[in-house]
């Protein structure tokens, strides 16, 4: 790498270690303080449950709707986080015996997965004592980490940018000017997304330092296995929706006509792939780095694969 570049990333390593440092929190201390969920109030915001779709419920269905999508949020960071701390973890190592700066930074960037992992079971568990028994979170975290980790490390570290810019578009688009939220799983994500705010610099510049070792055919074979984790993670999305779906049907105290049952299952589905998967895609930030990195042909194929998914 040219060395204005090389020193144009040490000064972008710096600033978030420097944000890493202001931003830092204790869950206990900071974020949950002695508090419990306040189950009156909406805990995923309609922007990101899209419950626009269903105007046939009532507002305490739409209320469980928020709740239990707000669970499955918690629990999906817990598992994908499970393995973005061990990737970056894993390229630390070139920062071993030189910049200490990224390495201090990487370190912090483990450290705050680690934590984020914990508040969420701590999440999970506030949410098990208010809300009825039966919920199922279905994937299994270290299962689908041991699928992820051994992916190549360009298409792991495009999906972790990926996904912690979505972070920040759901934050600043949904969650931040929401104030019928539950204010105790609003702080959880304000916390959040101030510190993931930091690993998105990280993962920008360790991606773009990834794909300057690779060929044109390593790349062309890693932008194929990037399509192959984003089907595997709508994969994951299905089985949840149908999921989260069947706990609402039995607790929503109603019975519904097959029309709308089946209005309810795509609602639920439709808001997690939106969730997980469209909204970063469509992040301007995300596909500035992508393009950047990619050739029109591989673009075009990239989004061929998503088509049946955005629909």
């Amino acid at each position: 790498m040219h060395a204005a570049l090389r020193e144009k990333e040490s000064k972008r390593y710096t600033r978030a270690l420097e944000g890493s440092k202001r931003v830092r929190f204790d869950i206990e201390r900071d974020v949950i303080r002695g508090r419990t969920f306040d189950f009156g109030r909406k805990f995923l915001p309609d922007g990101l449950s899209k419950i626009d779709r269903l105007d046939f419920l009532g507002e305490s269905e739409k209320r469980l709707v928020s709740q239990i999508q707000g669970r499955t949020y918690a629990k999906m960071f817990a598992l994908v986080e499970r393995f973005i701390g061990p990737k970056m973890s894993e390229v630390s190592r070139d920062y071993w015996l030189g910049n200490q700066a990224a390495f201090e930074a990487l370190v912090r960037f483990t450290d705050e997965e680690l934590k984020h992992q914990e508040m969420f079971r701590r999440i999970d568990a506030l949410c098990a004592e208010g809300m009825p028994a039966g919920y199922q979170f279905l994937p299994q975290p270290n299962d689908v980490a041991d699928v992820v980790l051994g992916k190549p490390t360009w298409s792991v570290l495009a999906l972790i940018c990926h996904i912690e810019l979505f972070v920040l578009a759901h934050y600043r688009a949904a969650i931040e000017e929401d104030e019928d939220l539950s204010e105790l799983w609003k702080d959880v994500f304000t916390f959040h997304a101030r510190e993931e705010a930091q690993h998105a610099i990280i993962d920008e510049i360790e991606w773009r330092r990834e794909d300057e070792k690779l060929s044109a055919e390593e790349r062309d074979r890693a932008v194929d296995e990037l399509i192959a984790l984003v089907a595997a993670v709508d994969g994951i999305l299905q089985v949840q929706a149908k999921a989260d779906t069947d706990y609402f049907l039995r607790n929503c105290g109603r019975r519904f006509d097959r029309e709308r049952v089946e209005a309810i299952g795509a609602a639920f589905l439709y808001a997690y792939r939106w969730q997980y998967i469209i909204s970063g895609v469509e992040d301007e930030r995300f596909r500035k780095n992508l393009g950047g990195l990619i050739t029109p042909a591989q673009l075009e194929r990239i989004g061929a694969a998503l088509a049946p998914i955005v629909g």
